[in-house]
């Protein structure tokens, strides 16, 4: 049944493309024409990739491109052009295409040969930093469309700051089937609906086809009406036709609600047997094919080729809002905000930062509050958002247990951008795509809010933010066995091993106040990637009273040394670091002097010179203390170090008889440097 559906569609694909060829040749249809022959060139030549999209999606794509998004090729930084998110991103050739034909500086026909090839901009799914016109990285299904969500929310909120005259732009999104089936789309779309971000426009790639064959085969779901339930205006069209693609951008410019279009196109379009079918979703279409899909084009180019003509209307295309760029310039060059404009936009923080921040540590020194580390990072929040107008945050639903809202910040909601805080629901992937794409946006340093234990939700997130070094912050509470009753589904056991694995990720588990404050300090100055600020439930003793220097700084540090040659090196993070305190007094009445570490970063940590590092671990025997799991610790404790932590999950019961449980204690700290030979 199934080979026989198959077949009929692929009949019907073919004989609606051949209908479509039939029809008379426009000048849209010859540009699309070009996207099509390069995506064809540049798969045959890598031997892999996706042709499929890329010429099923080419007619809708040169609309968008020629007629609608506003750009200047010669200016990709431009702050107020319109963001275009390829979110199919295997369709990497359409963008490159696009990206090509317009005149981008760094995506030269070489560029294009080398597809797919090792150090070439044009990768196999688009990647952001490789060339400055590519918004993005794309390519994990659904998160380019979450992400897209965050720009045009990022939108939202600088044009409430600076007003309409420097903030006016759109963000488009290309997406398919695939993109609609994962999971966040739903978070995303109706985050992007219940705020009414109705300058986001969702051109959905209606192919019907996925790697496995016909979508029938696994959904049956009626996309439009989704998109209706989650307040977005919809639209369907033919994707071959520049007439119905054109209607339905100009009503998206005119929605009072973000707009899927849902363009109905062939897959592969032209290819004489494949077309319409999963056979040219993901694979070359092969020399006979190729040669034969061209022939239908009437395109009659070498390869690599673009005909003069046809490369010459493209470039005016890439020139067509260069006055409209000349003109906002103007505007800037008279605004009264422009200098606070370009400072945001440039991701620099405010002259009086630093100075609020020292205020801040001398006054946590005099308090020495003895407090959650959520508890004091809301208490950093309130100086920090107060000195830093860019700082947007948000929670997953736990804003009273995460601590991420202070007084006076304002609410974003429908209708008003005016505020600084997101509500995003029980989206915490959806959540953290959309900081990414307001720290793509630029603008904006954003942070977002849930239990460290539903970093399981955010993870792909994490890892693009982590891919594309995007500033964001990740406020992560309620850490370890230390939330109690809520019990081993809430207890975060491996996490803090595999996010500390993640390549450019800092991860930051602070032991107190001070410590706290220097981590969002560290974390608030990182521009090359997001950072982990994991806190605890429990309220933790102060520990440290010197303002400055930031300790933190260098990921680990002698927090007490020991008075006298040291017996046994005690390495603890966040709410162990107090144990390891009460151990070594303890020890220190026995005679045995120990020396503790606090090790808040341990991605810092790795880059500090070897000497540092072996002064402050030391020579001595080494415990490590930490709730959670062992793996990684060897890298610091050595081969004769003993670690106490956990060995497997969590219960349910109060923080305190958990630790007494779990054997996470001063005592047996004490016990293990008791058990070293010379220490009894």
């Amino acid at each position: 049944m199934a080979a026989s559906t198959e077949a009929s569609g692929t009949n019907s694909a073919l004989a609606l493309q051949a209908e479509i060829l039939s029809r008379p040749i426009t000048e849209n249809r010859r540009m699309a024409d070009v996207i099509r022959a390069l995506a064809i060139d540049a798969v045959e030549a890598a031997k892999s990739g996706h042709p499929g999209m890329p010429m099923g999606m080419a007619d809708a794509a040169t609309v968008l491109w020629t007629r609608f998004h506003k750009f200047d090729a010669a200016a990709p930084h431009w702050p107020d052009r319109d963001r275009f998110v390829l979110s199919a991103g295997h369709g990497s050739m359409l963008l490159y295409a696009l990206l090509h034909l317009t005149g981008h500086a760094g995506m030269g026909m070489d560029q294009l040969r080398q597809f797919r090839q090792l150090h070439s901009a044009a990768a196999g799914h688009p990647e952001w930093g490789e060339n400055p016109a590519i918004e993005t990285t794309t390519g994990p299904l659904g998160q380019g469309l979450a992400t897209a969500v965050g720009m045009a929310l990022a939108e939202r909120i600088l044009a409430a700051r600076f007003g309409k005259s420097l903030v006016d732009h759109r963000t488009w999104v290309i997406a398919s089937d695939g993109d609609l089936m994962e999971g966040i789309s739903h978070e995303a779309m109706g985050l992007a609906g219940h705020l009414g971000l109705a300058k986001l426009t969702v051109l959905y790639d209606d192919n019907h086809i996925s790697i496995d064959g016909d979508t029938e085969l696994a959904v049956s779901d009626d996309v439009l009406k989704r998109f209706i339930a989650h307040n977005w205006a919809v639209r369907r069209v033919d994707g071959h036709d520049p007439d119905q693609v054109a209607a339905a951008l100009t009503a998206a410019t005119r929605s009072r609600k973000p707009t899927l279009i849902a363009c109905r196109t062939i897959i592969g379009f032209g290819a004489p047997t494949k077309a319409g079918t999963a056979a040219a979703h993901g694979a070359p279409l092969g020399g006979p094919e190729a040669a034969a899909a061209k022939q239908a084009l009437g395109w009659t180019a070498p390869p690599f080729t673009v005909p003069d003509d046809l490369a010459a209307k493209w470039h005016t295309v890439g020139e067509r809002s260069a006055g409209t760029r000349r003109t906002w310039l103007r505007r800037l060059a008279t605004s009264n905000q422009r200098a606070e404009f370009e400072r945001a936009i440039a991701g620099k923080l405010p002259d009086n930062w630093g100075e609020a921040m020292a205020a801040l540590k001398q006054e946590i020194a005099d308090s020495k509050p003895k407090i959650a580390t959520r508890q004091s990072s809301q208490k950093v929040l309130e100086t920090l958002l107060a000195a830093t107008p860019e700082l947007v945050g948000g929670s997953a639903d736990l804003t009273g247990s995460n601590l991420t809202l202070v007084k006076g910040q304002g609410v974003v909601a429908p209708g008003n951008f005016n505020g600084r805080y997101i509500h995003y629901g029980v989206r915490e992937h959806g959540m953290a795509a959309a900081a990414n794409g307001m720290a793509l946006h630029g603008g904006i340093i954003p942070y977002t809010g849930t239990f460290f234990i539903f970093t399981d939700y955010m993870r792909p997130a994490l890892r693009l933010g982590a891919l594309m070094h995007q500033r964001v912050i990740h406020v992560l509470t309620h850490d370890s066995i230390g939330l109690g009753e809520d019990g081993t589904t809430h207890q975060p056991v491996e996490q803090l091993a595999s996010l500390r694995a993640m390549p450019n990720m800092h991860v930051y588990r602070p032991a107190d106040t001070m410590e706290t404050a220097e981590c969002w300090e560290l974390a608030i100055r990182r521009t090359d990637g997001p950072s982990l600020l994991v806190l605890t439930r429990q309220a933790l003793p102060a520990l440290r009273f010197d303002p400055a220097p930031n300790l933190s700084a260098r990921g680990g540090y002698v927090l007490a040394e020991a008075e006298g040659p040291r017996r046994a090196t005690l390495i603890a993070t966040g709410s162990e670091v107090s144990l390891a305190m009460e151990a070594r007094a303890q020890l220190a009445a026995e005679g045995i002097q120990t020396a503790v570490v606090s090790l808040p970063c341990w991605e810092l940590f790795e880059t500090q010179d070897a000497g540092y590092r072996a002064t402050v671990l030391g020579t001595a025997f080494r415990v490590g203390i930490e709730a959670a799991g062992g793996f990684g610790w060897e890298r610091w404790l050595g081969p004769d170090g003993v670690f106490i932590g956990m060995q497997g999950y969590g219960a349910s019961a109060p923080a305190d008889v958990l630790y007494k449980y779990f054997g996470i204690t001063a005592d047996a700290v004490v016990a293990a440097v008791r058990k070293r030979p010379g220490n009894q």
